[in-house]
């Protein structure tokens, strides 16, 4: 089995969040953007990537999303706070970086 991505979609700095999983982030955040993704970014105008965490087997991403959606709200802003102070949406490092 190969690997996964956790994610969070925001429409700016503390607003909605959406907490996904896939095999492709890059495709799958395009998607969002472009208003192919899920029907609760389309609704929110989520297109901001604030997060994405790497696992090594799908299955464990998966995991970690159920969590994720668990968590109160504050645990999620922590989150993206401790990785991304600045709240940078991160799809243009995903297409140069390869995250």
């Amino acid at each position: 089995m190969k690997g996964g991505w956790v994610y969070i979609m925001t429409n700016g700095p503390h607003g909605t969040l959406y907490i996904g999983v896939t095999a492709d982030l890059a495709t799958r955040v395009t998607q969002h953007r472009e208003g192919r993704g899920s029907q609760f970014c389309v609704e929110h105008g989520l297109t901001r990537l604030v997060h994405a965490e790497w696992h090594d087997e799908i299955e464990a991403a998966i995991l970690r999303e159920k969590a994720m959606k668990k968590w109160k709200r504050q645990w999620k802003l922590r989150l993206i706070r401790r990785a991304n102070p600045d709240w940078r949406d991160l799809y243009e490092h995903i297409q140069t970086a390869n995250l």
